[in-house]
């Protein structure tokens, strides 16, 4: 007899067809400062791997033939996974009204006295997602497009772990106070900023210097690569720190790395700020990241990418994932042998919130 709840089965209902139309409804009405890293977090964590571990009659067997490394279980990121989302400030406040949301969400929705409030209950993803930002926006006083992203990430991280682990979590911000009190135009700021080459820098043709940022939280987290250097290049002479110990993958300094000829997958990464001052995707890079799973995308500065063939042209922030593997011809093997799943997404509302900053 299944446990599931009724906030849960309806989650359930939507594939990832269903959840990319409903991100692309959201973006217009998420805060510019987390537009990117609403997108990374969920290439980062993708609804079709999580589905088709769920679903292995050989869980662990998949995971070696996937060759899944570092922590790719969402359950044990659960107030983590989006700490370089600019909402992951709010968080507290937006893990309850989810968690109000789906104690609720059965009996409003059955509820015919309380038409309007059922009416909301009842609506499509992408407009339960901004009823339950609007409300969280209420407590925290803050503008509503700040939220909707990480109620996004939310709804989908109820999906993959289940009410219960979500509610069982802590539900706490991790990161320093300091940080915390950055406003989204100072974070913009700090990534639209590019490297100075000094009084007669315009002159430089050689050895141009850029800085790379690889966590927005950390004044430490950042190092420096030459013109045309590829980001995981750069990386590897990096020692402030112990790496290995931080994570085993990070062999060569911050950004996992086995290889540097795109062959292994071990050095993706998200780009928050700065996609347009890398290199644009050559066709081995395009072919390769397609094959591990990680985008299928033409663009030719994607928000996801390999970094040790993105080479700097310029300052570039990015947040590397805590995981890599290479799943991508699996998982399009699974969808041309299984029937489409798309549950349907009807538009925003006419009203949908426009960008707001913190008061």
């Amino acid at each position: 007899m299944s446990n599931e709840t009724a906030f849960e089965a309806f989650l359930n209902q939507h594939y990832e067809e269903a959840w990319a139309a409903g991100l692309a409804v959201l973006l217009r009405s998420i805060l510019e400062v987390d537009r990117n890293a609403t997108q990374i977090w969920f290439a980062f964590y993708p609804l079709s791997l999580f589905c088709a571990l769920k679903e292995a009659g050989d869980r662990d067997q998949l995971v070696q033939q996937l060759l899944l490394q570092g922590d790719y279980e969402l359950k044990d990121q659960i107030d983590t996974s989006h700490r370089f989302l600019y909402g992951h400030r709010f968080w507290p406040q937006v893990k309850r009204a989810v968690e109000e949301h789906a104690k609720e969400w059965h009996g409003l929705q059955s509820m015919s006295s309380e038409r309007s409030q059922a009416k909301t209950y009842a609506a499509s993803l992408p407009d339960q997602i901004l009823a339950i930002a609007r409300a969280a926006a209420r407590e925290t006083k803050v503008g509503e497009s700040i939220l909707v992203g990480i109620t996004a990430v939310a709804f989908m991280t109820v999906q993959q772990v289940g009410l219960a682990a979500f509610k069982a979590a802590p539900g706490k911000t991790n990161i320093d106070k300091n940080y915390a009190r950055k406003s989204p135009d100072q974070i913009l700021r700090q990534r639209a900023k590019d490297d100075s080459q000094g009084l007669l820098g315009f002159l430089k043709t050689v050895n141009k210097q850029f800085t790379v940022t690889h966590d927005e939280n950390d004044d430490r987290a950042k190092y420096k690569l030459n013109e045309g250097q590829g980001l995981a290049w750069g990386a590897a002479e990096d020692r402030s720190r112990d790496w290995v110990a931080i994570d085993p993958r990070r062999m060569e300094g911050p950004i996992p790395v086995e290889c540097r000829s795109a062959s292994c997958g071990t050095c993706w990464v998200g780009v928050l700020g700065g996609a347009e001052r890398l290199s644009d995707v050559g066709v081995r890079e395009g072919k390769k990241i397609k094959e591990f799973g990680y985008i299928d995308s033409g663009e030719p500065k994607p928000l996801i990418r390999l970094a040790c063939q993105a080479l700097a042209q310029g300052a570039v922030s990015v947040v590397i994932p805590p995981w890599n593997g290479q799943f991508g011809k699996y998982l399009k093997s699974l969808k041309q042998n299984q029937p489409e799943h798309v549950s349907p997404i009807r538009d925003a509302p006419s009203d949908a919130p426009r960008e707001e900053t913190l008061n």
